[in-house]
């Protein structure tokens, strides 16, 4: 028999109580229980970073991590950074600066992205292209996923 324990997972700020097994991944939870659907399910081997969110303002592979690992911590999504109607700067310049072509590695590069900007690791194209380097884009839109992260570092002070 499996062990399953109710966990209290606090997800773009709203807290959700869910009877999970002990074995089950935070990208599980959030895509199959939350039907948060924008955290994208790629390698499952923390290889690619499709599926990155922010664990207490920290980047991290939610593939690699146990739900009950971020119990009681605050967890944050794609669907978490826009306000209603109103784009988070990010989302924004990834459209400004056409950052994406199949979309399906967009979530995991914003969500490393605003990480990035948070940690101050946007001073030039170089360090940005390492700090995202967990991020694996297969259209190879690096140049234009930098510019945006570059644009919205910029317009938030932290160039």
């Amino acid at each position: 028999m499996k062990r399953r324990d109710t966990l209290h997972l606090t997800v773009n700020g709203v807290d959700h109580a869910l009877d999970l097994e002990s074995r089950v991944t935070l990208l599980d939870a959030l895509r199959e229980r939350l039907v948060l659907t924008g955290t994208k399910k790629g390698c499952n081997r923390g290889e690619c970073g499709a599926c990155t969110v922010l664990v207490e303002g920290r980047r991290v592979n939610s593939c690699l991590m146990l739900a009950a690992a971020a119990a009681g911590k605050h967890i944050t999504t794609i669907e978490g950074l826009s306000t209603g109607d109103q784009l988070h700067p990010l989302q924004q310049a990834f459209i400004d600066h056409d950052a994406f072509q199949c979309g399906f590695c967009t979530s995991g590069q914003i969500m490393s992205a605003v990480g990035c900007i948070n940690e101050g690791h946007t001073k030039n194209n170089e360090e940005i292209r390492e700090w995202m380097s967990g991020n694996i884009c297969r259209c190879s839109a690096y140049p234009q996923i930098a510019a945006a992260v570059a644009a919205a570092a910029s317009e938030k002070g932290h160039a």
